[in-house]
């Protein structure tokens, strides 16, 4: 089996898929899994760009610096490189599902498909909102990260 690779899409990639990388990054560290980990967005607004500074604020407070992460956009080698390309939403998801070539190997899921009871759930996108919106993005990423820890665990 191929070792677990994991990209974690949103659309900008400033916002929820940095705090998701961050937050899975920390729980494969823990439970010392080897797995390959990156951010993407569907768009191509953000590529260059650090995340924003209300996800880096929330990802430092949280024990992650998350400010050398970079913006990238999708491309068609990502879903033949990871294992798992992994939606923060259901329009991120319909958005993959269409530009997913037709030779890909990847598995594509929502981020809470992972989590108990939220299957099918939309990680809500903290941009517009204030500070304690990226807080709950980050409860969100942590939940959808120790999920798909033991997903990709039980796939070993």
């Amino acid at each position: 089996m191929p070792r677990p690779a994991v990209l974690f899409v949103c659309l900008g990639n400033i916002c929820r898929s940095p705090l998701a990388e961050a937050a899975f990054r920390r729980e494969v560290e823990r439970r010392g899994l080897e797995v390959e980990i990156d951010s993407a967005g569907t768009g191509s607004w953000h590529v260059g760009h650090p995340p924003d500074r209300r996800a880096q604020a929330t990802a430092l407070r949280n024990g992650v610096d998350i400010a050398h992460y970079r913006g990238r956009q999708v491309e068609p080698e990502d879903f033949r490189r990871f294992t798992h390309v992994v939606a923060l939403d259901r329009d991120n998801l319909a958005d993959l599902k269409r530009i997913r070539p037709s030779d890909a190997t990847a598995e594509l899921l929502l981020l809470l498909d992972a989590v108990e009871g939220r299957q099918g759930k939309s990680v809500a996108d903290p941009y517009y909102g204030e500070d304690k919106d990226f807080d709950t993005t980050w409860a969100d990423a942590v939940a959808g990260a120790k999920g798909l820890a033991d997903l990709i665990e039980g796939e070993g």
